[in-house]
């Protein structure tokens, strides 16, 4: 119940009986203020802590809680073994993480000790703004954007990812989706990248060793130039290593998301409605694209949803045949925590893949790790961001990321 219901409840349950043309214009009068205290600026979210903000949104509502679809279990090895402790678990991360490498192609080594070059510097707001150039595929450069809040530190950071790095940073008409600059806003340093080049030219995404020869899946190569992103803050005197983040929407959804479950350096990620799961009744939850999963050589299939004139191609088909999906992935993030900005890629019965990843966590002794919001519309709003900026403000800055760096297991270079 809304806070307007909720107190409109209590004042009409204590009026004294007067006349109906009395109580009427009182109860519209009660109605419109409170309304006016349920819109987005004036809602308790933009005055509350940081967890206060995103605490409800851990637990899935009524109709999906214990609801796990009909997704395979990650609990369960290859050979059908149930995965019973956090050391069979470890065993099983490591069986997941390496038949998902396998079917999408290895990695080439990670860039861990990565050259930047600074094109140019720029003040703006609280915070200098660098325009930077690295390499981050062995055979490919590129430019993003580093903001740097004025203090001291290390601090906590976040890498944004999307089809060009300018519409972060808030170099754009498109609105909500300007992530670097708000968390830069917070204090946090971020680094925003994209796919400038690749968009400009429809394929999108990167492909290695090229474009007609890519022996990575696209959407993993983008994972792993994220991996080595992590490497360009990590190095950086103002960022503590221990405490970055991702964040994306859209296709920088996918993006993130691959990144942050394939490469365990991330300490938590936000995945705006990316389509968490195979969906082929959504058009624009597309992994079966040659620019995502279904990466086959050129001529490509032509864009669009999978008919039998235009079947998929590649990888993607395969792993649908064999029962395969991106729940599987989503348990390499525990026990770091994730955020599903939900939108109409990813409603509320997503819950039924999420909840699979709540049994891991629990399984390791953890809970609220794993939360998402839910919006009507694809496009992030105010409301939905406020929302991934108190996930990172709590988990990434403050006393709730020192205990959560301290809980955390060992993690891999890759």
């Amino acid at each position: 119940m809304t806070m307007s219901a909720t107190l409109l409840a209590i004042v009409t349950k204590r009026l004294p009986i007067i006349g109906l043309g009395a109580v009427l214009p009182l109860l519209a009068g009660i109605h419109a203020a409170l309304a006016q205290a349920d819109s987005p600026e004036t809602r308790p979210e933009t005055q509350s802590t940081p967890w206060e903000v995103i605490a409800p949104y851990f637990s899935p509502p009524p109709p999906w809680s214990q609801q796990y679809g009909d997704y395979r279990s990650p609990l369960q090895f290859e050979d059908g073994t149930l995965v019973r402790t956090a050391e069979d678990w470890a065993r099983r991360r490591q069986e997941i993480l390496d038949t998902w490498n396998a079917l999408l192609g290895p990695w080439p080594p990670l860039i861990t000790e990565p050259e930047v070059e600074v094109l140019e510097s720029a003040r703006r707001e609280n915070f200098q703004q660098l325009r930077i150039r690295f390499l981050w595929t062995p055979n490919e450069w590129t430019t993003g954007y580093l903001l740097i809040p004025d203090g001291d530190g290390p601090r906590p950071a976040v890498v944004t990812v999307f089809y060009e790095p300018e519409t972060a940073i808030g170099e754009s008409d498109r609105p909500y989706r300007d992530f670097a600059l708000q968390l830069a806003r917070r204090g946090f340093v971020t680094l925003s990248l994209g796919t400038t080049e690749a968009t400009q030219a429809r394929t999108y995404a990167l492909y290695y060793p090229d474009l007609d020869n890519a022996t990575v899946q696209p959407l993993s190569m983008l994972g792993y130039a994220a991996a080595n992103a992590w490497y360009v803050l990590a190095q950086r005197p103002e960022v503590d290593a221990e405490r970055i983040g991702i964040v994306g929407h859209s296709f920088g959804g996918k993006w993130a998301m691959f990144a942050s479950c394939l490469f365990d350096r991330y300490a938590c990620a936000a995945w705006s409605d990316p389509g968490i799961v195979f969906d082929e009744a959504r058009p624009s939850v597309n992994y079966w694209e040659p620019w995502y999963l279904g990466y086959h050589p050129r001529p490509w299939r032509k864009r669009g949803i999978i008919t039998p004139e235009n079947p998929a191609r590649g990888l993607y088909p395969q792993l649908v045949e064999s029962g395969r999906d991106l729940h599987e992935l989503h348990t390499l993030m525990a026990p770091r925590p994730l955020l599903v900005s939900g939108g109409s890629e990813d409603p509320p019965r997503r819950w039924e893949t999420l909840n699979h990843t709540i049994k891991v966590n629990e399984l390791l002794g953890y809970s609220n790790r794993v939360a998402m919001t839910n919006r009507p519309e694809h496009s992030p709003n105010e409301e939905s961001n406020e929302q991934i900026y108190a996930f990172f403000q709590h988990f990434l800055q403050g006393a709730a990321a020192e205990s959560q760096n301290s809980e955390m297991p060992a993690r891999s270079d890759r």
